[in-house]
């Protein structure tokens, strides 16, 4: 059987490798799950399995408008806990069975699609308690826990994650560490490798490791960060310890009117060679800038900004971020323009709205790169990306002293499904290879997953060996997530292909 994958703006052909000499270990290991965890723990029915064959993303949200599922599973196994981990990943890794681990389903890139069929894992049941250690500062959740859910309860205690991705009230804090995602208050907070003081991960063979520091430690290379951004290919992450903070006393906002990108971009690169920490730097063009101000006759870039700490830190922060705005011919709109974002920044509705309409479609694709390239590379991908969408956004919103992110948004409407999932595979093509020529990254906070899989070798250049010595090392046999990240088949498909052909 084959499954052809339009993605990325190539034509893949997915051989299920040997499906037919898996079925019968399939059938097996289905009876022998269902014996270890009960009937209630393993799907095999089609609902379950075309509901597993997608996530958030734009190409996987019209297949299911079409009733397509290239990617599917043949079982559905539902984990509870660490030990029901452990049993899945021993049993498939007995019998060579590709697994592939999905918690809530948000990711926009593919990264919980089955490629290779076998067993999707799902560990959004996880279960465990929630442990706030207020001398230390930390929290212990399963890895299966709600974003929001957990920013709220730790509100009402007075503190916060710091971390507040637009998805949190749709992502799980395992998913956070395996597509190693950031927030949008990452300035002031930093990303998800900077909150994670350790974690509980499952190995292919079952072996559980516990990765951890006591603020710190240097005996031997600090492992945390080996499976940050794994997206699943590494190990099964099922238990997480996050630093916490106490809630700012003071937030601060501003908006400000930019005469140019350049202006824009010299002023952040000013403030963070400063050392500033502003919780909140998002700064729009000016196509965005009419989105965001609500205003379509709006005609510069846009910045939003904003201060939080001790009240006096907070108010004297403000006024050095607006005087160095001010050396780059910026001017105050006042506040209301980021206190607008600030009410509004988890809504989804407006690309989603226009994925539900047959022909509509909406991509986001988030890069990232230094100060001295990000100025060309945004004017490159808004001259090459401009005539495949009616409109094409792009804002700055993770600063770093050595660099930014770069968001590209893209509207528009093609005839019917068919032409929206060939403008977006289209997209996704100019967008990778325009970015490569730049020496650009490829993805800031979203993850490879399957759409940038096919770039993932020539983007890592020569670390790409040592991530696949890596996965052969840990996942010789290579069922984990297979088809992400670039890595080639591990032996037991390999294996199954060669006796099938």
């Amino acid at each position: 059987m084959q499954y052809i994958a339009y993605w990325s703006g190539c034509v893949v052909a997915m051989k299920r490798s040997g499906y037919r000499d898996l079925m019968p270990a399939i059938a097996t290991l289905a009876d022998e799950l269902t014996e270890l965890l009960g009937a209630d723990a393993v799907r095999t029915d089609e609902a379950t399995l075309d509901s597993t064959s997608h996530d958030a993303s734009p190409m996987t949200t019209k297949w299911s408008r079409q009733g397509r599922h290239p990617y599917r599973a043949d079982i559905v196994v539902a984990a509870h806990d660490t030990l029901d981990v452990v049993t899945v990943l021993r049993a498939a890794h007995a019998a060579a069975v590709p697994v592939t681990t999905r918690a809530l389903g948000s990711s926009v890139t593919g990264q919980p699609l089955p490629t290779s069929g076998g067993i999707v894992l799902d560990v959004s049941g996880l279960e465990a308690d929630t442990i706030v250690d207020e001398v230390e500062l930390t929290v212990t959740v399963p890895a299966s826990r709600l974003g929001s859910e957990l920013e709220d309860q730790l509100n009402a205690g007075g503190y916060t994650l710091g971390h507040s991705p637009q998805s949190l009230y749709r992502s799980s804090v395992g998913g956070w560490l395996a597509t190693l995602a950031t927030g949008q208050f990452s300035s002031y907070y930093g990303g998800i490798e900077d909150l994670v003081h350790g974690y509980t991960v499952v190995l292919a063979d079952g072996h559980v490791a516990r990765l951890t520091a006591s603020p710190r430690k240097a005996m031997g290379p600090d492992l945390r960060q080996l499976f940050i951004g794994s997206e699943g290919t590494l190990g099964v992450i099922v238990s997480v310890t996050l630093k916490i903070f106490p809630l700012p006393q003071t937030r601060l906002l501003e908006t400000y009117a930019l005469p140019s990108i350049h202006a824009g971009l010299a002023a952040l690169r000013e403030q963070a060679a400063l050392g500033l920490r502003p919780f909140l730097l998002r700064f729009y063009d000016t196509d965005e800038a009419r989105h965001a101000m609500q205003d379509q006759a709006f005609d510069s870039p846009v910045l939003f900004a904003g201060t939080q700490g001790e009240s006096r830190l907070a108010g004297t922060e403000l006024e050095l971020l607006g005087e160095i705005i001010a050396r780059h011919g910026g001017r105050t709109l006042g506040a209301a323009g980021a206190e607008h974002w600030m009410a509004t920044r988890f809504d989804f509705s407006s690309i989603e709205n226009l994925l539900a309409e047959d022909g509509g479609f909406g991509e986001t694709i988030e890069v990232a790169h230094s100060w001295r390239h990000i100025e060309a590379l945004y004017a490159a991908l808004k001259a090459a990306l401009s005539p495949l969408a009616d409109e094409v956004l792009g804002h700055f919103s993770h600063v770093y002293k050595q660099g930014t992110s770069l968001y590209m948004i893209l509207l528009g409407r093609a005839a019917d499904d068919d032409a929206a999932i060939a403008r977006i595979e289209q997209i996704w093509r100019v967008a990778m290879e325009l970015c490569l020529d730049h020496g650009a990254e490829l993805s800031h906070h979203h993850g490879g997953g399957l759409i940038r899989s096919p770039y993932a070798s020539r983007s890592l250049g020569t670390a790409h060996p040592v991530l696949q010595r890596l996965k052969d090392g840990l996942d010789p046999d290579g069922i984990l997530n297979p088809g992400k990240l670039g890595l080639r088949p591990g032996r037991a498909l390999v294996r199954r292909e060669r006796e099938h052909v």
